[in-house]
C-alpha cells in the first residue's frame, strides 16, 4: 500500500474568528479527528493504564518514544514481536518521536555533530550513535504510523548562535531523513521546525521545512522552559508560513490553557507527559483549575474530584479515598488520578472540536479560561 493511499489529511472546517481548524487525518490504523491530544506511552505503555481503558477514554492515537524503545527492549525486539501495535495490543494509530528531545534533555550524556548524536545510555552506560538514517530505521522497526525526523532541540534560554547551529543541524538531518524515508518507508514523516524563540530563525526554519514537502510539519523546541507568551510568539510567526493542507503537530505541549492557546493559532495535534506525570504526584485537573489531592483539606472530603465528571474515578470514589491511596503509595491511587486527567484532557479536545464545528470556539475558550485557575 502506498503512502498516498494509506495516509490522507483534510481540513474540513476553519474557525471564523481564530486560526483554529477541524481536520481529519487518515492512517492505516484508523482516523484521527483533530485537534487531538496524544497520551504519551514512553516505553509502549501509558503508565498504569491498559489499551482497553485508553480506548474507552476516547484516545485516538498514542505517542511512544523511539529513543527509549531503542534502548529497552530494542527496536529489533519490537519488530520481532510484530511491531508496536501487536506488542502493546493497540489497534489505533501510533506516533513516535525521533530522539531529538533526548538530545536536549540528556545533554550531559551525549556529543552532537552534523553526522549525528553519540550518546551514553542512561540505562547501563553503553555507547550508541544516532544518525538520521538510524532514526528512520528505528521508527520503521517500531512500526508507528506517524514518525518524526531527527532534530536538535535547543534549550531555553540559549544564545542565538547556539539556536542557529541547532536549527541548521536539524535542517541537515531532515534532508537526510527524507532521503532514507523516500527509499520505501510507508510511514507518515513530519519535519520539525526549530529556532528557539528567535523570530527570524523560526521563519527561516519554517520555510526550509515546508520546502522539503514532507507529509506533516511539527514544531519543536517549545515548552522547554520558556513562558507561554514566548511560545505563542513562535506560533504567531510560524503559522502563516505553513501550508493549509498538512497536519501540524506541536511537540511537548499538554496543559489545558496552552492547548487552547495553540489550537487558536492553528495547531492540530499535541503530545505531552504532563497529564499523566502530575497524576502520579496527586495533581488532577478540574474545570476550576489544577488541584493537589495530597493536600490535607481532602482528607475527609466525600465528594468526587469533580461533580458531574463521567470518568471512572469520579463516578466511584471520593477525594478522601483517593488521598488515602496516594498517601499510602497504593498503585490504585495513581491509576485513578491518571484515568481522570486523561479523561479531562481528551474531553477538552472533544469539546474544542465541537466548538469549532459550531463556530463557537472563541466563546468556549474565553469561558474556559475565565473559570480555570492554574
Amino acid at each position: 500500500m502506498s503512502k498516498e493511499k494509506s495516509f490522507q489529511f483534510e481540513v474540513i472546517k476553519q474557525d471564523k474568528q481564530t486560526r483554529a481548524r477541524l481536520g481529519v487525518l487518515t492512517t492505516p490504523h484508523g482516523i484521527i479527528y483533530t485537534p487531538a491530544f496524544l497520551p504519551v506511552g514512553t516505553l509502549a505503555t501509558v503508565r498504569t493504564i491498559t489499551p482497553e481503558e485508553l480506548e474507552s477514554l476516547g484516545t485516538q492515537v498514542v505517542l511512544a518514544n523511539a529513543y527509549h524503545l531503542y534502548l529497552q527492549p530494542g527496536d529489533q525486539v519490537v519488530k520481532k514481536l510484530g511491531g508496536l501495535h501487536k506488542m502493546m495490543n493497540w489497534k489505533r494509530p501510533i506516533m513516535t518521536d525521533s530522539g531529538g528531545f533526548q538530545v536536549f534533555s540528556l545533554a550531559k550524556l551525549n556529543k552532537i555533530t552534523n553526522k549525528g548524536m553519540e550518546f551514553q545510555s542512561h540505562v547501563n552506560g553503553s555507547k550508541h550513535f544516532f544518525t538520521p538514517k538510524k532514526v528512520i530505521e528505528i521508527q520503521e522497526n517500531l512500526g508507528a504510523d506517524l514518525i518524526m525526523s531527527f532534530d536538535q532541540c535547543a534549550p531555553y534560554p540559549c544564545s542565538k548562535k547556539l539556536a542557529k547551529e541547532a536549527m541548521e543541524r536539524t535542517h541537515l538531518w531532515a534532508e537526510d531523513c527524507k532521503k532514507y524515508w523516500e527509499e520505501g518507508n510507508k510511514q507518515f514523516l513530519y519535519g520539525i521546525i526549530q529556532g528557539s524563540t528567535y523570530s527570524d530563525l523560526r521563519k527561516q526554519s519554517a520555510k526550509f521545512i515546508v520546502g522539503l514537502d514532507l507529509p506533516g510539519i511539527a514544531i519543536g523546541g517549545v515548552s522547554v522552559g520558556e513562558p507561554p507568551s514566548k511560545m505563542y510568539e513562535v506560533l504567531d510567526v510560524v503559522e502563516p508560513l505553513l501550508p493549509q493542507d498538512k497536519p501540524r503537530h506541536l511537540l511537548g505541549v499538554g496543559s489545558p490553557l496552552e492547548i487552547l492557546g495553540s489550537v487558536s493559532r492553528g495547531m492540530d495535534t499535541f503530545d505531552c507527559v504532563l497529564p499523566t506525570r502530575i497524576a502520579r504526584n496527586g495533581a488532577v485537573y478540574t474545570k476550576d483549575g489544577r488541584v493537589n489531592l495530597k493536600n490535607a483539606g481532602f482528607k475527609i472530603d466525600k465528594d468526587p474530584i469533580e461533580k458531574g465528571c463521567q470518568c471512572y474515578a469520579c463516578k466511584n470514589y471520593s477525594c478522601g479515598y483517593l488521598r488515602h491511596l496516594l498517601m499510602t503509595n497504593e498503585i490504585l491511587g495513581i491509576r485513578l488520578t491518571t484515568l481522570h486527567n486523561l479523561h479531562f484532557i481528551l474531553s477538552l479536545m472533544k469539546d474544542i472540536r465541537e466548538s469549532i464545528k459550531k463556530d463557537r470556539f472563541e466563546e468556549f475558550k474565553k469561558k474556559f479560561i475565565e473559570r480555570y485557575k492554574i
